[in-house]
Parts: structure tokens; C-alpha cells; sequence
């Protein structure tokens, strides 16, 4: 688990390279998409907290230039790409207007690890520790870069969805896509698991810290008892070598537990 590469954010606390110990687990092959998050709000009448709070964040250049002044209520300073939108939430991802037409089977976003932990429990399941999504990840190899080895484009071939062209001006979408894409639009890893980097970040069920896994106990670790951010990964199609280059199994983020984005969602595990 881990890196020791130049290519890590040490900040990140991506190291040291270290051997995990894990139970047997199960884990969703894909993220949960549109479809499944509506059969879980139709079964209940969850709200999320976007619905609650009135407003999540969405990407600049997915909303529509005719009322972008209109939707948007202030921007993050450090990164004014991200616009705070009244009204967008899982089911209008880019606000008043917007829909899921045609992305019944997209990732969910603008979840918070609240919401997440939510289905989860409803659905008789939980959130993966960080280390089972990693080991997850990796797809049974050892120490490579990506879900699929070394190489970003194997012979050319785009294996993720993240971006393309100059962040955050303009993406080229060559890979397909401009935002998120269907769960299952690129070939799985060794254990059949799809998207486990690019498309949308996933939430983990362990607090974040840099530091804390360099003393823990490494048998089934759970991460630290507490903490003010939950973990985040796999990168997003976000995700560009010049500014986040997040999208490799051993990379690592983290947001509180009430923040939602279009580019965050997340995926079961169950133990065994």
C-alpha cells in the first residue's frame, strides 16, 4: 500500500510503501449510479444534505454560459472554478434546470460522506476502508502506477475518464467525455472492478490524516478514531498531470464529511 514515487504528493501522506494486512471483503463493482441512489431516495425520502443546505459546488464550464451569472452565488477563492450553485443536488447536477437524463447509469455526486454512509446502511452494506479500496484498486497488482500498470495510455488507449487539454479552461475530451461517464464506459482492473481512478473521487470510511497510518497498526487498519475530513480516492475527471494528478491508486484527498461536488461519489464494500 502506498508510494515512495517523485509522481506522489508527500503531503498527502501517499507514504511510506508499506504491507497491509486485510480481512476478505466484498466490494461494488461500479459506483452507485443515478439509478440505484433514486430507488434508495424513493424507498426512504432521504434528503441530502445539498437538498438540505440549499446549494453544493459545480464544476465552472458545466454550467450554461446564459445563466451562469444567474446560478451562481459566490466561487471557492483558492480554486474559482468550483461555483457554489443554489439549488443543484444529486438529481439536478448543474442546478435549477438540469437533469438525469441519460445518466441513469453516471455516478450519483453531490453526495456527502454522510449521504454515502446513508445508502450504505440502507442497503445493508458499508463505506470501504481506504485500504480495501486500495487494495480494490490495484486489481491484484503490485506497486504500479494504475489500476492497469505503469503506463497512463497503454498503446494510446484511454483506460479513465479525467482530463484532457489546458485545466481548467478547456477540456479536449478525448476520452470521451467533458464530465462524468457512464460507470461502466472503461475496461475494469484484474478483479473486474470499474473506474476505480478518474470519473468521480470515492468516499472510504476513514478519517483523513498524513501522518497517522506511520505508526498505526496495519492489521486491517481503519485509519485514525477521529478527525475533521473523511478520505477521498481515485481522482475525478478532473483530475490533469499540471494540477491533480490524483487519478493513481496510491494517491490520496480528503473533504468533510458534509461537502458535496459534482466530482465526488462513492462505492459499497461488505465484509465477508
Amino acid at each position: 500500500m502506498g508510494t515512495d514515487t517523485d509522481e506522489g504528493f508527500p503531503q498527502d501522506g501517499e507514504g511510506p510503501v508499506r504491507e497491509v494486512i486485510l480481512r476478505p471483503f466484498w466490494i461494488d463493482s461500479t459506483t452507485v449510479t443515478n439509478r440505484l441512489f433514486g430507488q434508495f431516495v424513493e424507498a426512504t425520502g432521504y434528503r441530502t444534505e445539498a437538498e438540505r443546505f440549499g446549494w453544493s459546488f459545480v464544476f465552472w464550464l458545466h454550467l450554461p454560459k446564459a445563466k451562469f451569472k444567474e446560478l451562481v452565488e459566490d466561487t471557492v477563492q483558492a480554486a474559482p472554478w468550483w461555483c457554489k450553485v443554489r439549488g443543484a443536488q444529486w438529481n439536478a447536477p448543474e442546478g435549477p434546470g438540469s437533469n438525469l437524463l441519460r445518466r441513469e447509469d453516471h455516478p450519483v455526486v453531490h453526495v456527502s460522506w454522510n449521504d454515502a454512509a446513508a445508502y450504505a446502511g440502507w442497503s445493508g452494506q458499508r463505506l470501504p476502508t481506504e485500504a480495501e479500496w486500495e487494495y480494490a484498486a490495484r486489481g491484484g497488482l503490485e506497486q504500479k502506477t494504475y489500476p492497469w500498470g505503469d503506463k497512463l495510455r497503454p498503446n494510446g488507449k484511454h483506460m479513465c475518464n479525467i482530463w484532457q487539454g489546458e485545466f481548467p479552461n478547456h477540456d479536449t475530451g478525448d476520452d470521451g467525455y467533458a464530465g462524468t461517464c457512464p460507470v461502466q464506459a472503461f475496461p475494469p482492473n484484474g478483479y473486474g472492478l470499474f473506474s476505480m481512478t478518474g470519473n468521480t473521487w470515492e468516499w472510504c470510511a476513514d478519517w483523513f490524516s498524513p501522518i497517522f497510518h506511520r505508526t498505526a497498526n496495519l492489521d486491517n487498519p481503519t485509519g485514525p478514531p477521529e478527525g475533521s475530513s473523511r478520505v477521498t480516492r481515485g481522482g475525478s475527471f478532473l483530475c490533469h498531470k499540471s494540477y491533480c494528478n490524483r487519478y493513481r491508486v496510491a494517491a490520496r484527498s480528503s473533504n468533510t464529511p458534509d461537502s458535496s461536488t459534482s466530482n465526488t461519489s462513492f462505492r459499497c464494500a461488505l465484509s465477508d
